[in-house]
């Protein structure tokens, strides 16, 4: 599985009436990323609002992104959930549906029981079951259980778990990732405020809802990192940085969601129980696309 690149999280919109998933408009949204250099998509995550999705939803999302991506795009889903046997039943359905890979955060419900041999087995398990690539999810903010440098260095040596996504937002951890995975996995950036310098100490690519926000920017931050032209590409972070600290990590899914509004895609209202942002949140994010350059149709970059 290659892990080079930039990866969408996308969003997941709903039909304002029925509450359900709109498939014509997460079509037409992907159809409008994949303009762009992207190396693929995540149906699923944390910013596709897996967690207040019914397993049906999900496998009609990913046939839908299955169908509306580019050739070669690669599709990766978030599959993980609380029981191993549940995971390995979604990593089933997903490949079934098109899905390349699955992305897979650790159960953390009962939190004082998964030791780091709790997780390890339960990854273990997945990969040993899963017909496609797993990918481990490693994100504190929204699942407090850890996988450790160590655990993950040691999860990529089997041959089904292609990597790891780090969304810490700590470089120290990331760094200590990148040298526990050496060459064994890939290890992607989870924050778009870490795209460049995770680029810079190891990271294959990145997994960055500013992305869906800049996606040109987000593309050609990579290509000049790749092409040698450090100086651009650190001038591309500044840029996006802000973007992520105030949008992404500052109102969340809903500013984010307004955020694709204004730039004339859909958005939408977040599913609740996530309440829709608030009118300083709509200023925070109006002010920040604003900053950046970005205005309706203005994807191509800042």
């Amino acid at each position: 599985m290659n892990l080079d690149g930039v990866f969408l999280p996308v969003t997941t919109p709903f039909d304002p009436d029925t509450g359900e998933p709109d498939l014509d408009a997460f079509a037409a949204n992907i159809r409008t990323w994949c303009a762009h250099s992207i190396a693929g998509l995540v149906v699923g995550g944390s910013t596709g609002e897996q967690a207040l999705l019914d397993p049906d939803e999900l496998m009609a999302l990913v046939a839908r992104a299955a169908r509306s991506r580019n050739d070669g795009m690669a599709l990766i889903v978030g599959t993980g959930a609380e029981s191993t046997r549940a995971t390995i039943r979604l990593c089933d359905l997903a490949a079934g549906e098109g899905a390349d890979a699955v992305l897979v955060k650790p159960p953390s419900y009962y939190r004082g029981r998964m030791s780091p041999e709790a997780i390890r087995r339960y990854f273990v398990s997945v990969a040993d079951a899963s017909p496609i690539p797993v990918i481990l999810y490693h994100v504190p903010k929204f699942v407090p259980v850890d996988i450790v440098p160590e655990l993950a260095g040691e999860l990529v040596r089997h041959d089904n778990i292609a990597g790891i996504k780090d969304s810490s937002g700590d470089i120290h951890n990331l760094g200590a990732v990148c040298a526990a995975v050496g060459e064994a996995g890939s290890v992607v950036v989870g924050a778009g405020t870490l795209l460049y310098p995770g680029l810079e100490i190891g990271a294959r690519g990145g997994i960055v809802a500013v992305g869906l926000l800049a996606t040109g920017a987000a593309c050609e931050l990579y290509r000049t990192f790749r092409g040698g032209r450090s100086a651009e590409a650190g001038r591309l972070q500044e840029r996006i940085g802000p973007l992520h600290k105030k949008v992404v990590a500052g109102t969340g899914v809903p500013g984010v969601k307004y955020g694709l509004d204004l730039l004339g895609l859909v958005g939408g209202l977040p599913r609740p129980p996530l309440l829709p942002p608030t009118d300083r949140e709509r200023e925070q994010v109006a002010g920040a696309l604003e900053r950046a350059g970005l205005s309706s149709g203005s994807l191509q970059g800042i």
